[in-house]
């Protein structure tokens, strides 16, 4: 590692769009650190569950803290996109 960095070129997050579009959503990257095990386990049943394993564990952690990502944003959402398939 360095003693010094330079970042007087860095961009700042609402500056590059994919990054931009999760603090739009009220998103955060963060750096966790968890057991190999846990993390295996979240990636085996996010694969036979067809979603990422940051998502399940998100989920999980809505589930145990109690808050709910289901409101009226996400529920018109959710009718977009099947009424999409159904035109389909």
């Amino acid at each position: 590692m360095r003693d010094n960095y330079d970042f007087s070129d860095a961009k700042r997050a609402k500056d590059v769009p994919h990054l931009a579009k999760l603090q739009a959503e009220g998103k955060t990257r963060i750096t966790i650190m968890l057991d190999n095990e846990v993390l295996n386990d979240f990636r085996e049943k996010a694969k036979k569950e067809g979603l990422g394993y940051q998502t399940l564990i998100n989920k999980a952690l809505r589930t145990y803290t109690g808050s709910s990502s289901f409101d009226e944003a996400l529920l018109r959402k959710v009718i977009r996109e099947e009424l999409r398939k159904e035109k389909a």
